[in-house]
């Protein structure tokens, strides 16, 4: 575990390895500065990313740039229509002395590349989900640790919709957040096609250890958070289930369902990371409110009335916060 004379030491230390990895990252990717700020909170926070954009918004490239300025094992698994769950977790296999041994599958990594992965059935997803939740996975009744640090960084195409399994909202609950990828500006475009079909080639640095993301998870976990700042975070996510206490108007008009208690932690735990790379030791309002809309966009279900009035997640979540 990495060493800090201080909690204070530490914090800067943080911002530093936060704004050297944005820097690194943004040697390849342009005009995405706020999705790599969520991945990178999501990596300090120990938690996982589910990246939702049409083809050719270089999601993969960014998940395997992130992966590159990180000293960490990353192994990417092209999610199919065929892929079972032993060709992610590993299985048993009789070695030449007719003894069962345990080959380990791609999972075994500090960082997963789930790419596509809402092409392949429930069950070999729900392998995928055991790893993330458990960190661990279990065959032949046997369990089998993951190394850590490990994040699953997924991808998912929201146009093609024929020959794929959508997540179920249980599943999505296990992401801590979904972001949505959109086209870059006119600007942002003009330097990705100047950056990428010329002959220069771009070499990303390996900028934090392992080591050092694990002093950071737990560093984060230490920051003290004011009770008025916990109080807005949970009504924010009571806001949003229909018929309780605190809901609001919106909420019972639109909303048939709300996000649980773990929409509640995950914006505490991401408000604190937000608040550290911006320099500041100990969360505000206004943090919550920077993580609210990626952390609570797929954990709410809209009612019939909000899909035929046009109203989307986005709507609701914003006139909550």
């Amino acid at each position: 575990m990495a060493q800090y004379k201080s909690d204070v030491e530490a914090v800067n230390a943080l911002k530093e390895s936060y704004q050297k990895l944005s820097s690194e990252i943004g040697k390849v990717i342009i005009g995405q500065e706020d999705t790599v700020r969520l991945l990178l909170t999501a990596i300090f926070c120990q938690g996982h990313c589910l990246l939702v954009g049409v083809p050719g918004l270089a999601k993969t490239l960014l998940i395997q740039t992130i992966a590159e300025a990180l000293d960490l094992d990353f192994n990417r698994i092209q999610f199919t229509p065929d892929l079972m769950p032993s060709d992610i977790v590993g299985s048993e296999t009789l070695d030449n002395e007719r003894n069962f041994k345990f080959v380990k599958g791609p999972i075994f990594a500090n960082i997963i590349l789930a790419d596509e992965i809402n092409r392949t059935p429930p069950k070999t997803q729900s392998a995928l989900l055991e790893a993330m939740q458990e960190y661990a996975v279990t065959v032949s009744g046997k369990k089998y640790p993951l190394s850590r640090p490990f994040f699953v960084l997924a991808t998912q195409n929201p146009i093609e919709q024929e020959g794929t399994y959508p997540l179920p909202e249980a599943q999505l609950d296990r992401f801590m957040f979904m972001v949505n990828l959109d086209y870059p500006s006119y600007r942002a475009e003009v330097e990705i096609v100047k950056n990428t079909t010329n002959a220069t080639k771009y070499q990303v640095q390996k900028q934090v250890s392992g080591e050092e993301i694990l002093a950071f998870q737990e560093l984060i976990r230490k920051v003290p958070v004011a009770d008025n700042v916990v109080e807005y975070a949970v009504k924010l996510v009571h806001k949003t289930r229909p018929k309780s206490e605190l809901s609001d108007a919106v909420t019972n008009q639109y909303l048939e369902w709300g996000a649980g208690p773990r929409a509640s932690q995950n914006l505490i735990l991401a408000a604190k990371c937000n608040a550290l790379i911006n320099g500041k030791y100990s969360p505000d309002i206004e943090d919550v409110q920077a993580v609210a809309l990626p952390i609570l966009r797929h954990r709410i279900v809209r009612n019939f009335k909000a899909e035929a009035e046009g109203v989307s997640v986005e709507d609701i979540i914003k006139k909550l916060v």
